[in-house]
């Protein structure tokens, strides 16, 4: 997958001075050795950290090994206040874990009392106000700890690719999804920088690349993809110029940005002056790793994002669109799957999801534009888009959102998509999540999330709770199962 991240870990063991050193150095090796036959590189930081200068060398060693994600080891019960300015200095995320205690015929000075140090650890962590990557429970043995670290990386990921990412957004947003329309400034606060452009920007930069030589390479390469299911083949060239503008404007406008995302406007509009939808063309960078959102959905584009740091996988954006009939739910689904009426739904966009993630993928014009556009003809400026049912199986419907008062809020749901036939058109699967109709009423309603989703193919709530969690946001909401009620729930209902 390209634009994300390689992460790059080290670790660095702390040691209180009352403790043995060589107690830490021990188990500090120990956890390296077990990385080392997991499979997992890590730079060993020689110091171990007692004192104030002690972090300042072992910051240094680190930095010129080129480690992007710390570990901080407390071996023993550790120094609280070192061991915390070393994670203030460290330009990248933090994890802190600690070392359990061996064996029962060494607890004299083979005790190191970290799992007391880890309470004073947090205090201190505080008072600097340092963010960091905790684990559920954060003792453990060396073999436990390399579990904790696999935890940490897509974690670790995530957040230096949003350090480091630059959302291009075109056009104003569709008067009539002010929803997607959400204050900006809680972005910059997580260091994202955006620059927002024009849709003039974008057709005059569309029509500089008019005699592209590339675009001969990309539309071939478009057509080998699609494949016979193509009616619309002539609309690749248009696609294919549309794509080259969109990439060399990334090129030519990331700045010192690493990696970068889009959001960008696509109807109604764009259809008459670009002459297509450009849904297939989102649905390609998304499977590159470059997301495109729709409707200037920046925060959108910023979850998918995550998404895509956290599983190294493609991703996509639906709207929580429809409910299903319930003649359907009867055939299709009722006796079949543990789901009720109202745990499933239907995700559709227009065209945006990757191939890799549709059932018989084919290209398709977008019928809801066609209405108003092409009434009475055949589909001309509306072709573009690719439609198919999603591939079925375990997914994680989430999003980040900055709410319209400026605060940060995000919701996560773990769930599946069912393999049953949605009888309908775009990029479209039906959905089922344990008790949805809850959470549709008393977290996506209640608390004004957007009808946009962003979809991860694959059970990744605990990396992206981890994530919204390390980034400071302090809402983040879950489908709670049922007897758990919500803050807003009628409890007599």
């Amino acid at each position: 997958m390209n634009n994300i991240p390689c992460v790059k870990l080290g670790i660095v063991s702390v040691s209180r001075d009352c403790f043995p050193i060589s107690l830490s150095e021990r188990r500090r090796r120990d956890v390296v050795s077990a990385c080392q036959t997991a499979g997992i590189e890590i730079f060993e930081a020689p110091t171990c950290v007692e004192n104030e200068r002690d972090s300042v060398k072992a910051l240094a060693e680190v930095q010129e090994a080129g480690v992007n994600a710390l570990i901080v080891f407390l071996g023993n019960f550790g120094p609280e206040s070192s061991e915390t300015i070393l994670a203030q200095r460290f330009q990248g995320p933090v994890m802190f874990v600690a070392a359990a205690e061996e064996t029962g015929e060494d607890l004299y000075d083979g005790r190191g009392d970290a799992y007391c140090g880890m309470l004073n650890c947090s205090y201190n962590l505080a008072l600097r106000g340092v963010r960091a990557y905790i684990p559920e429970y954060p003792v453990g043995t060396a073999t436990d700890i390399v579990s904790m670290i696999q935890d940490f990386i897509p974690v670790a990921r995530a957040v230096i690719g949003l350090s480091k990412l630059k959302v291009f957004s075109f056009g104003p947003r569709p008067q009539d999804f002010m929803a997607c329309n959400a204050p900006i400034q809680p972005l910059f606060d997580l260091g994202v920088e955006i620059q927002e452009n024009s849709e003039l920007d974008l057709l005059v930069a569309y029509r500089q690349h008019e005699k592209d030589p590339r675009i001969e390479g990309i539309a071939k390469e478009m057509a080998e993809e699609i494949g016979s299911q193509n009616p619309y083949a002539g609309i690749l060239p248009k696609l294919a110029q549309y794509e080259i503008t969109l990439m060399d404007w990334a090129e030519a406008n990331r700045g010192s940005r690493e990696y970068f995302v889009f959001a960008n406007k696509c109807w109604p509009a764009f259809q008459t002056e670009f002459g297509f939808v450009p849904c297939y063309v989102n649905s390609r960078l998304a499977a590159k790793g470059y997301p495109v959102s729709c409707e200037v959905d920046i925060f959108g584009a910023v979850s998918e994002y995550i998404g895509v740091c956290i599983a190294n996988d493609a991703v996509t954006l639906l709207d929580i669109n429809n409910s299903v009939p319930k003649d359907m739910y009867d055939a299709d689904i009722a006796g079949k799957y543990a789901y009720t009426l109202q745990d499933v739904f239907m995700g559709f966009h227009c065209g945006n999801t990757p191939v890799c993630k549709l059932k018989k993928a084919n290209m398709s014009y977008q019928r809801i534009m066609k209405r108003s556009l092409e009434p009475d003809s055949e589909p001309n400026i509306t072709r573009g888009t690719m439609e198919g049912d999603l591939v079925d199986g375990e997914i994680t419907f989430y999003r980040l959102q900055g709410n319209a008062r400026g605060k940060l809020t995000a919701y996560v749901a773990q769930g599946e998509v069912l393999p049953v036939a949605t009888r309908s058109f775009g990029g479209i699967g039906i959905f089922a999540i344990q008790e949805m109709g809850r959470f549709y009423r008393h977290v996506l309603i209640e608390k004004n999330y957007p009808h946009h989703g962003a979809v991860v193919f694959g059970h990744y709530g605990k990396a992206i709770y981890s994530v919204l969690r390390y980034l400071g946001v302090e809402d983040i909401s879950f489908n709670q199962p049922s007897g758990m009620l919500y803050k807003t729930e009628n409890p007599f209902a």
